[in-house]
């Protein structure tokens, strides 16, 4: 436990060993933490040292993020906004308070989460990073032939012309005025594809079979059957002959039938409004939002619908005429095409005294993305592809160069995708932030992270509602001698397997080129657990999901966004809820809508949200839990009916665990409800409440709750793309019995980690590198984990052996 040090003393570190009185301002160095109870936290206290490293430890739902985030990190940002003029507060959204008996000494937090960067087609790493800003003031200043100001390097400025008259408000009043004629403003942006570097077009082979007439099915769009009312306005229109291929049609019946506007026709015995086939579709189809459609149709869209780059600009977003000035020999699209690395090297051979200034700060912002594992990436990668643990470090690099001191970070598992030669990197940068006089909370859950603390609070002892209280504050030696379940595994390696498992057969990969993949030639073995891995950047996910994802048979489980609304939830997803909701109606005699909040059993008041959203114009919508129904969902009188002693709503406030056991009941028995639930704490999510809502998972929830679902079904390929994020040591071994449970069971495992223990564990590993970026993209291994080991010539190979002992 911190405590106080005294307002008055003396200071030994005085200058000239001189003995001073201490400052009392400077007595105020812990943020000390009373009565704290969001979520789970039951009535936490804690004192944590400021200007050091503190980690957070304990299981995935122990209350980590509940202490950081929900309640220093956002009294912290609730303090921030009160200091804000009323006017302003009007913009911004109302924070309540934590629930919380005390805060102090807490100062301006930084959080640094997982959230991917936003997926605007126009954000880019070179925009999120104003690296793409300095850039265009570069290249406005010595580029040759000089193009104009910075904006006529902007692909988001477009180019326009102005004529009419201009006004110039003068001192004293006065306004001079001027006729302007064609008045051009420049800017950077490519006209043809607004800078988006990319146009669509429809796939005419996904539409039409050219090989068919139309008699015989030559539409491949759904709904469009050869004998449907649909097919046979085009049929009988007059255009076209309907038992003629359409690769036979002439140029004019050809443009009849794909493109002709909206004309009056008499067909199938009425006045007919004609349409070509193209327009029609793209009205009815791919106009619309495609969650809306239905999942064939969406199916075909995607299908169908094609991107490709902008001929006009090849993709680079920009008019000719900012293509037009070159530094160096480079234009700016050319350089935010480089990989990181090689731009750095280029900025180093730009010698003008008028840019020194500039051209040093690119290369400290260049340095920054190599020296946090990003060097791979390029400026016009757009922000929307980057993973969580790329957009996460992307946004550390906006802090590292940063002249505030005296700031509390704040990190969500910092290390997430990072290969073990890459934790270093992150924790050098977490100690450089605590050493300018900064304080560093960080949420772990890998050893090489937690060692580096100064201060560790453990919090547990389990999940949800047996977590919730700190098991351990102190040094990192204490936790590894201290009796709580994080102190027990701090020491746990993985061994390597006696022996592997025998493939029996093999997914073939020949001739990948997906982004800086060097043709790879792979067999993936199928009957095992195999393991890709490599350094960040080096091609892992290319490989995967560029040549595995979509084939038959094969189920890629990642960490994306789940798609559905605020309503959906872990008991909505997995399908369980329609079991529930029947054995509700069957305990009751009633109708099984009468238990669904989005149907008879709704609260009319919040028509089954739960919460209350105001609309307020300009202002952030405000969300209010329903009065009528107290956040429940449901009518008063549907909470009437129970079964087993609780009513819906209660049901869906159990955590996955107290559900098993309830629907493993004599009174409450629902067997498909059960074997979905197992499969649920199987994964490792036990803690998750059966109604909290989906757009509150992490990442790895997310992934662990799809493949809940997945594992229902038998044989085929399932694609796990690091399952070990977000997991605790403790989590890490449940998991490798689950996949063990997988492959025994006839699945072909494929997973892409950095976890050692998960490659200790594998029959296979498939090692790309040697780097990242162009010095990747090849694979470096393939064998078992002990060849790897025995090898030691890649980088993977030399962690895992430190790992396991060999």
């Amino acid at each position: 436990m911190i405590t106080d040090t005294p307002a008055t003393g003396t200071d030994a570190a005085a200058p000239d060993g001189a003995r001073a009185t201490r400052h009392p301002a400077d007595s105020h160095d812990v943020i000390r933490v009373t009565g704290a109870r969001e979520n789970n936290l039951k009535d936490v206290d804690v004192q944590l040292p400021k200007r050091r490293l503190t980690v957070f430890t304990g299981v995935s739902g122990s209350g980590k993020s509940s202490l950081v985030f929900g309640t220093i990190a956002a009294e912290s940002r609730r303090l921030i906004d009160e200091t804000y003029s009323t006017f302003v507060q009007g913009f911004m959204p109302s924070l309540p308070r934590p629930d919380v008996d005390h805060l102090e000494g807490i100062t301006t937090a930084i959080l640094v989460d997982q959230e991917r960067l936003g997926a605007n087609v126009r954000s880019t790493v070179g925009t999120v990073t104003d690296a793409h800003a300095m850039l265009r003031s570069l290249f406005s200043r010595i580029g040759r032939p000089y193009v104009g100001p910075p904006a006529a390097f902007s692909f988001n400025v477009p180019t326009s012309k102005a004529s009419g008259v201009m006004s110039t408000q003068k001192a004293g009043g006065k306004v001079d005025k001027a006729v302007v004629r064609e008045q051009v403003y420049l800017g950077g942006m490519c006209p043809e594809c607004e800078g988006r570097g990319s146009v669509s077009d429809l796939d005419l082979s996904v539409i039409v079979d050219e090989s068919r007439s139309l008699s015989d099915g030559a539409i491949l769009v759904p709904g469009y059957t050869a004998d449907g009312w649909m097919v046979r306005g085009f049929a009988e229109s007059g255009f076209v002959d309907p038992r003629k291929p359409v690769q036979d049609y002439s140029a004019q019946e050809r443009e009849d039938f794909l493109y002709k506007e909206k004309t009056k026709v008499k067909a199938m015995g009425m006045n007919f409004t004609y349409e070509g086939l193209i327009p029609k579709i793209r009205a009815s189809m791919f106009s619309k939002d495609p969650e809306s459609l239905q999942p064939h149709l969406r199916r075909f869209v995607e299908a169908a619908a094609v991107f490709g780059p902008c001929p006009a600009c090849e993709g680079t977003r920009l008019n000719a005429s900012a293509r037009s000035a070159r530094i160096r020999g480079r234009n700016i699209a050319e350089v935010c095409a480089m990989q990181i690395t090689d731009a750095a090297q280029w900025a180093r051979t730009v010698d003008d005294p008028g840019v020194a200034p500039l051209i040093a700060g690119l290369l400290h912002l260049f340095d920054s993305f190599v020296g946090i594992g990003l060097g791979y990436l390029s400026l016009d990668r757009p922000a929307g592809t980057l993973s969580g643990g790329e957009a996460q470090r992307t946004k550390m690099i906006r802090h590292l160069g940063s002249a505030l001191t005296d700031v509390t970070y704040v990190f969500d598992e910092p290390t997430i995708g990072l290969h073990p030669h890459d934790i270093q990197l992150m924790n050098n940068l977490l100690v450089n932030l605590r050493d300018k006089g900064n304080t560093v909370l960080v949420v772990e859950h890998k050893p090489e992270a937690i060692a580096i603390a100064d201060h560790v609070v453990d919090l547990g002892p389990g999940a949800g509602t047996d977590g919730g209280t700190v098991c351990y504050e102190g040094t990192v030696d204490g936790l590894a001698a201290a009796d709580t379940l994080t102190g027990k595994h701090l020491g746990y390696r993985a061994r390597l397997k006696d022996s592997v498992r025998t493939a029996t057969g093999a997914l073939e990969i020949r001739g990948a080129d997906q982004n800086n993949l060097r043709h790879v030639d792979v067999d993936v073995p199928t009957g095992v657990l195999t393991v890709v891995t490599g350094v960040a950047g080096s091609g892992k996910s290319s490989l995967v999901h560029g040549n595995l994802a979509g084939r038959e048979g094969v189920v890629v489980v990642d960490q994306g966004a789940i798609k559905g609304s605020r309503r959906s939830n872990p008991a909505t997803y997995t399908g369980m809820l329609d079991a529930i909701r029947k054995a509700f109606a069957k305990a009751n005699g009633v109708k099984p809508a009468l238990f669904s909040a989005n149907s008879e059993g709704a609260c009319p008041t919040c028509k089954g949200n739960g919460m209350i959203y105001t609309e307020l114009g300009f202002m952030e919508t405000v969300a209010t839990p329903c009065e009528d129904c107290g956040g429940k969902r449901y009518r008063a009188s549907v909470l009437e009916h129970r079964l087993g002693g609780l009513n819906i709503a209660e049901v869906l406030d159990l955590s996955v665990s107290q559900a098993h056991e309830f629907f493993g009941g004599p009174d409450s028995g629902v067997p498909a409800a059960r074997t979905l639930l197992g499969h649920l704490r199987e994964v490792g999510l036990g803690y998750l409440a059966l109604g909290q809502p989906l757009n509150t998972l992490s990442g790895g929830e997310r992934q662990r709750l799809k493949l809940a679902v997945h594992m229902s079904t038998k044989g085929g390929v399932l694609v796990l793309d690091e399952p070990t994020t977000g997991l605790h040591l403790a989590d890490v071994e449940n998991l490798l019995r689950l996949l063990d449970k997988l492959v025994d069971a006839g699945r072909s495992v494929i997973v892409i980690e950095h976890h050692q223990a998960v490659m200790a564990h594998a029959d296979r590993i498939i090692d790309l590198g040697p780097g990242a970026g162009h010095d990747g993209g090849q694979v470096v291994f393939e064998g078992t984990p002990a060849d790897l080991v025995a090898d030691a010539s890649t980088l993977t190979g030399q962690h895992l052996a430190r790992y396991v002992g060999e």
